[in-house]
């Protein structure tokens, strides 16, 4: 019997052997990496030699090249890499105090706020990992601590957009070598069974040794990067951009304000939605290595912010009846992408027994094995949104990030770049959530794209 969990061990196992776990661990390493190793190598190679320094041109651009790629162009046509070396920040101790006390404050709140007892699914060695849900009562308290300073004057939130460019340094620094602990903890101190290696440093290093990482019993590493970090830093950010236009200009643009309410209702949604997020792939299926982690501390915060970021400086007044129009758009988007998951949510909490759209689902009762042999069953929900396409929920996203993008009207195209990652990384999400489903349910799977034939826009995809 493989591993289970406990209330309040939630890595607890029944006996194995030394030699069944490293040989269960070395089976999960060889079949479950996400791509092939070449494409592995060209994506790790893209990702370390192209993001970090998009980061630092995009927070440059935004900044101080009045959001125009031509001005940023001219720049480096000019000067060449000694111009892009000079405008690199050098991570200062501002900066670091900035990233050490909110990442502090964040673990504090991780750990020590009350919440629900929460089981994650099934994981591919049988493990059931258990968290504890008190994610909107984190981001209650970080947003109401972080206006309380500023509203008290025990700290100003500007000082955080003015050394942005040398949080974002160190940032790219500090997480790099934070992924480096991730890889020698999976090989020497894994928290559960769900681990492994691939034989190959580089596919483990970039796509991750462990499926939970943990730190002690209870600190889950995963959900502190992904959301405790990486999303709350996004709802932090919005709110730093408007805090520093009322205090450049004297008022709030109509268009940040829009920019800044859907992102914050979007983040409040994930919140109030996280339990529903540890079923998802980042969490249940992709690993903690430098693609995922690195991508939480460090775009996330970066790219995920940069309308907001652009705002500051371009204050653009929309009108009333435009601003009410986006911002009622944007909500109804975010609402669609909730209800989505609330819908398959509770379709699976019920086990089937429930109503979608007021009808009983349809559904396609799939079984699989799990990799200790186990026969198990899951149900595939055909019906509601989910029976629109297979992986309708990113249509609603995608919408969503384009009018809370849209305020900044169309002067420059740079302000849309998050709008264009996101589609292309949600529409490879989907191929890669397809191709895992269909190698886990087999004939299951081919019967559900029968019944949901298409993959992300209905009509069309």
């Amino acid at each position: 019997m493989l591993p289970a969990f406990s209330v309040n061990q939630p890595y607890k196992e029944t006996e194995l052997s030394l030699h069944s776990q490293k040989s269960e661990r070395r089976k999960m390493g060889e079949t479950k990496t996400v791509h092939s190793p070449l494409v592995t190598y060209a994506s790790m190679l893209s990702l370390l030699s192209l993001c970090p320094p998009f980061v630092i041109l995009l927070w440059y651009t935004m900044v101080h090249a009045d959001g125009s790629i031509l001005q940023t162009w001219d720049y480096l046509r000019q000067h060449g890499l000694q111009g892009f070396i000079k405008i690199w920040p050098i991570p200062t101790a501002t900066a670091w105090k900035i990233i050490a006390c909110y990442g502090a404050f964040e673990a504090a709140l991780q750990l020590l706020l009350p919440g629900k007892r929460v089981e994650g699914p099934i994981s591919p060695a049988g493990n059931r990992p258990v968290y504890k849900a008190n994610g909107m009562a984190a981001y209650f308290v970080t947003l109401t601590t972080y206006l309380g300073l500023w509203w008290f004057g025990i700290f100003n939130p500007s000082v955080v957009y003015d050394h942005l460019g040398e949080i974002f340094s160190a940032l790219i620094f500090g997480s790099f070598i934070f992924c480096i602990f991730l890889y020698i903890k999976g090989h020497v101190a894994p928290s559960s069974t769900d681990s492994g290696s691939s034989g190959n440093a580089i596919i483990d290093f970039y796509w991750g040794m462990e499926l939970y990482p943990r730190i002690g019993k209870y600190f889950d590493i995963k959900v502190f990067t992904n959301c405790r970090f990486g999303m709350m830093s996004w709802a932090v950010l919005a709110v730093t951009y408007c805090i520093k236009q009322y205090e450049v200009n004297g008022r709030v643009a109509d268009s940040m304000l829009v920019n800044t309410i859907l992102m914050l209702v979007y983040v409040t949604k994930f919140f109030w939605w996280e339990a529903g997020y540890w079923n998802t792939m980042d969490i249940a299926h992709d690993r903690a290595g430098f693609y995922i982690c690195w991508g939480c501390l460090v775009w996330v915060p970066s790219i995920y912010t940069s309308p907001g970021m652009y705002l500051v400086n371009h204050p653009i007044n929309l009108g009333t009846q435009l601003a009410l129009f986006i911002l009622v758009a944007g909500i109804l988007c975010i609402y669609i992408n909730y209800d989505c998951d609330r819908q398959r949510q509770e379709f699976r909490r019920t086990n089937g027994k429930c109503l979608v759209w007021g009808r009983a689902p349809s559904k396609i009762v799939a079984s699989y094995t799990t990799t200790s042999g186990e026969t198990k069953t899951s149900l595939l929900l055909t019906s509601g949104w989910w029976g629109l396409s297979r992986h309708f929920h990113y249509v609603p996203e995608i919408s969503a990030a384009f009018f809370w993008t849209v305020p900044a009207l169309f002067n420059h195209f740079l302000p849309y770049f998050y709008v264009v990652f996101l589609t292309t990384l949600l529409l490879d999400r989907a191929k890669r959530d397809d191709d895992r489903c269909r190698s886990k349910y087999g004939k299951y799977w081919k019967l559900y794209c029968q019944k949901v034939s298409y993959r992300v826009i209905p009509g069309i995809y």
